[in-house]
Formats: C-alpha cells, structure tokens, sequence
C-alpha cells in the first residue's frame, strides 16, 4: 500500500474504490459470479475495516479471517502458509490489488487443467512483473520477476487455480522455508518454481491466456488512475 499513499493513509488497498465499488467487492462478486462460495481472507493492514465491510457487504458467504499480524516484514508466501491448516482442496489464489473480468475467473476453472494461472500475454514487459517462460504446451517452465524479458511469454496477474494435490507440496515447501530457514519476505512465485522443478507431472502448471480481458494490477496511484478510466470507459 505505500507506493499508493496518500490514497492508502486510512483505507487499505483492497478498500479504495474503482468507479462504484471496491477492488475487494469486485473481486469477490467475480468469484461468486462462477459458484465459488467458500473464502480465506489473509489481512494485515487496518483489518477490521476488511472484516466489516466482508462481514456487512457479503454475510452469506463462508468466510474464514487469518490475521497476519507482521505484514509489514513479511511477503505474500507467508500469507499463503498461514492458510495451510485450512486448505484441504482444490484452491482459487487471488492477490488482493487486481482490478480483472469475472469470465478470468471462469476461463482457468473450464481450462481442464488441474494447476493453471492467468497469463497476459505481452511482450511489454519489464523488471517488477511476475514473468513466466513456457514450453510448447503453454506449461510455465520458469516464473518470477528476475527471468529473462526476452524470453518470456507474458505477465502471471496473480490469479491462480491449484489442486489439492498441488497445495500439498507447496505447503511443505513454504514449511521449509518460513519455519526452518526463516526466509519470510518472499513472493510465493518462487515457491511455485520449487514445486515445478521436482518434475512430477501432476504439478504441472500451465498458463491460460487472458490477454483479451481486461486487468490490472493496482500498484500505484498511476496504476489506481488508469484503473478507473478502464471501469469509467466500461461501465
């Protein structure tokens, strides 16, 4: 949230409202919007206020609140070790800064892959995008934000669906480094590369391309700008 202040001073980011409605409200409307009712929000920054408006905003969902309460030294890997004890299944993973299309949401559950993540394929890219190089199969054989530009295919958006069976390695993996090695200040991508790099077929992950929707991540005020000049255009 600091590179979008003063905009963030009092709201948290996923609060800050594009056009009529917030990036929270439209995030959980698209995943409602393809059947999904089940929800892990990881909070941190003023929390209660995310707390409220989910509990006032969406009462019927199933809701379960994990406080990460050192979110300022800590990156998003911890965020997602912290929901291992109720993660028992297939899972949708979603950064909480993403203005996107519901039908992304529905592209990556009717892609009949088990693991697959949103690719927007571009070749205008540059350091700070989560980037991915894959094979011929559109399998990502390479993902984070040091691969090489010229190689990659496009920017993961940070929407992801991943398998039970996916989750379990990957929670043993972020066991590994957040409890024993202490390595808390990491993006999850890299733990992806982990679990990719063991070879086992059934972790395979493969990008769906979602170039032609529309999505951006919210990372500063510019981005937040642009963000509603695409609602205001399409709405």
């Amino acid at each position: 949230s600091k590179r979008l202040r003063p905009l963030t001073d009092t709201t948290p980011k996923c609060l800050l409202k594009i056009g009529h409605e917030n990036l929270l409200e439209r995030t959980i409307e698209n995943v409602l919007s393809n059947n999904v009712n089940d929800f892990i929000f990881v909070t941190g920054y003023k929390e209660d206020m995310i707390k409220d408006f989910v509990k006032n905003r969406f009462p019927g969902i199933n809701k379960t609140f994990i406080t990460n309460p050192d979110y300022e030294n800590n990156n998003n890997s911890y965020s997602l070790w912290m929901t291992k004890e109720y993660v028992k299944g297939n899972i949708l993973l979603l950064d909480s800064d993403i203005l996107f299309d519901e039908k992304i949401i529905t592209l990556l559950l009717t892609s009949g892959h088990e693991n697959c993540l949103a690719v927007n394929f571009t070749d205008n890219l540059d350091e700070e995008q989560i980037k991915v190089i894959l094979d011929k199969e559109n399998r990502v054989v390479e993902i984070g934000k040091e691969i090489s530009i010229e190689k990659s295919a496009g920017e993961s958006i940070g929407i992801e669906k991943f398998s039970g069976y996916f989750m379990k390695e990957l929670f043993a993996i972020l066991d590994r480094k957040i409890s024993i090695e202490n390595n808390v200040n990491e993006f999850y991508e890299a733990s992806f590369q982990e679990v990719i790099n063991k070879g086992d077929s059934r972790n395979s992950i493969y990008a769906s391309d979602v170039s032609d929707f529309t999505c951006i991540e919210i990372d500063t005020v510019q981005d937040y700008e642009n963000a509603q000049k695409i609602i205001n255009h399409n709405e």
